[in-house]
């Protein structure tokens, strides 16, 4: 991102120099998908993508911000907010709950711009959300804490845009640190920063489909693993080890075939993410890649959440010398696929997926090689 360009934009637009910028990162998961809202592990990255905004304090308490990706602006203010639908709902959603918790507000003027892809499921939505809350601790003079952050945007995300997102995109988004991997435990929400092997690129490889979360399957397949923690008599799908689902779906009927499928993996996924906790500590990335292949095809066959253009993404890349692994990321539906590769072979990966890709779905793939990055901060002049 052009700072300067940025904070050049702001001028131009609200006659007056902006006096702070922030930032805050998109994710790709590595590996631990559908688990974080069943109280499960997960490992993702915050990666060199974000949202920055550009940002001057105002006297009252008027939020005014204007998207330059969307070229639209909108304002409200904090003491009198109003759901209405749009983008600006993530910002005001976020400004609701950080006074419902108990924060002083105080207004701004915003430029907001970024390169995380929206509806790829890079968590571009957390992103604003982080740096929104990034916003307001700089302008109101409240401590940042990470972990309480990523609370208050996710509680934004439930009852004021209404998804039921798990905790994971605000917690990466908020918490991670460059070079290494998040390790969180989404009931205690404990995090331990696990290295990322310096021989190895992480590459987020876009389908170019696009699903609106809202409007798929997602919050059905949320209420299927709840129904299926009752079934198994626990509070949440973590609390099943696989002997024990392998135990009571053995000698049991009374949950559907579909909500069973869907426990299985959400079981199974939690005990691959403690698996490549562990590949990724000895470096052992044939293990990790073969961890991230079985979480694909776990998500195809059992949650049912890829589709024909992440199903042919994955195989485009699996087939490439490299390739350790490859697997879908994100809620599914479309969005995006992540690839671990020898870092030698990235360039040559790169090409021949895009390739591939073109040649079998006629559609183009976006291909980034990502660095594990920092969590939302302000950004040093």
């Amino acid at each position: 991102m052009d700072i300067e360009k940025l904070e050049r934009q702001f001028a131009a637009y609200f006659n007056a120099k902006s006096e702070i910028v922030v930032r805050a990162p998109g994710r790709v998961n590595l590996i631990g998908e559908h688990t974080d809202y069943n109280d499960g592990f997960v490992l993702p990255i915050a990666i060199d993508r974000a949202i920055w905004i550009a940002i001057r304090p105002r006297a009252d308490d008027q939020v005014r911000l204007f998207s330059l990706d969307l070229k639209t602006g909108s304002a409200f203010q904090l003491h009198s907010l109003v759901r209405e639908s749009g983008w600006i709902e993530y910002p005001k959603g976020v400004a609701n709950e950080l006074m419902k918790a108990g924060y002083p507000l105080r207004g701004f003027d915003g430029i907001m711009a970024g390169d995380v892809p929206r509806g790829a499921g890079l968590s571009s939505s957390a992103a604003v959300e982080l740096a929104t809350a990034r916003a307001f601790a700089a302008v109101s003079g409240f401590e940042w804490d990470a972990r309480k952050m990523a609370e208050i945007a996710q509680k934004a995300e439930h009852e004021w845009v209404g998804v039921r997102c798990g905790i994971m995109d605000q917690m990466a988004s908020a918490a991670c640190k460059e070079g290494y991997a998040l390790f969180l435990d989404c009931r205690s929400l404990e995090a331990q920063h696990i290295p990322l092997p310096g021989s190895v690129s992480v590459v987020v490889l876009d389908t170019s489909t696009r699903r609106g979360l809202g409007k798929t399957a997602y919050n059905l397949r949320r209420s299927q693993c709840e129904k299926a923690a009752q079934w198994f008599g626990v509070k949440k799908l973590r609390d099943v080890s696989v002997e024990m689902f392998e135990e009571k779906s053995r000698k049991e009927r009374g949950l559907n075939k579909e909500a069973l499928k869907r426990a299985w993996h959400v079981v199974t996924e939690n005990a691959r993410v403690l698996e490549a906790v562990e590949a990724m500590r000895n470096e052992d990335m044939e293990q990790l890649g073969g961890l991230l292949n079985a979480s694909h095809n776990s998500l195809q066959n059992d949650f049912e959440v890829t589709n024909e253009a992440l199903d042919v993404m994955v195989e485009c890349a699996r087939e490439q010398e490299g390739c350790y692994g490859a697997r879908m990321t994100g809620a599914g539906f479309g969005g995006c696929a992540v690839a671990l590769v020898r870092r030698e072979k990235v360039q040559e990966f790169e090409k021949a997926v895009e390739r591939a890709y073109r040649s079998r779905l006629g559609l183009e793939a976006g291909i980034y090689i990502c660095k594990a990055s920092e969590g939302a901060g302000v950004v040093q002049k």
